[in-house]
């Protein structure tokens, strides 16, 4: 699997587009329910149970908590980890009323993050087990509906920070809940996986000349 951003650049992976990849691949009997994605970031095992998708990604690494980060005036509390691409966490109250555009464009472009830069999640507790999340993404710069590695990475961070124990569900700016399983040991996270619906919403053909 080979993922491209709306502004052309190319991926290591992307959580959701291989959940999408991994329904396409059974309903076009590319592949049988489970099975196995090359990406660049690794091999990304799938399972597909109807439209429920689930897949196991690659073990975080490179985390770093309580990381300062000055954006303007304002000095943010943040935690780094890769959980395929790279990813900041950074925890709202008022999740609803962060200016994700603004304060996540600046984190994405940062010089900490630099050359490949980051990409950004702010996240509300909403209990021991679902947080709230929204994530600007490099590639699109933008926020968009739903990131399925924003989402795993939001989880790992809340479970180091705030003790939140796997199942964690996340409700995402477009309103869908993915799931996000995990296994903590000796202070590694292990055993990721990343649980939603998929389906089909339009079919395209290509024709070659």
């Amino acid at each position: 699997m080979r993922i491209f951003n709306p502004d052309g650049s190319e991926v290591d992976m992307c959580g959701n587009g291989s959940r999408c990849a991994a329904l396409y691949a059974v309903e076009n009997n590319i592949a049988k329910r489970q099975m196995k994605i090359e990406t660049r970031a690794g091999i990304i095992e799938a399972e597909v149970t109807g439209l429920r998708v689930k897949i196991k990604m690659t073990d975080p690494k490179n985390i770093r908590l309580n990381r300062s980060i000055k954006i303007g005036q304002r000095t943010y509390k943040a935690h780094s980890l890769n959980t395929g691409v790279p990813h900041v966490v950074i925890f709202s109250d008022r999740v609803d009323d962060v200016d994700v555009q603004g304060i996540g464009s600046k984190i994405r472009f940062h010089r900490m993050f630099k050359p490949q830069g980051t990409n950004a999640n702010f996240v509300k507790i909403l209990n021991m087990k679902k947080i709230k999340v929204r994530t600007y993404e490099r590639g699109v710069e933008g926020e968009t509906s739903a990131c399925g590695t924003g989402s795993a990475a939001s989880a790992v961070i809340s479970n180091l920070i705030f003790g939140l124990k796997p199942h964690i569900d996340v409700v995402t700016s477009g309103g869908e809940i993915l799931r996000v399983y995990f296994d903590t040991k000796n202070k590694r996270v292990e055993n990721l996986y990343l649980e939603g619906e998929a389906k089909v919403v339009f079919h395209g053909g290509l024709n070659y000349v």
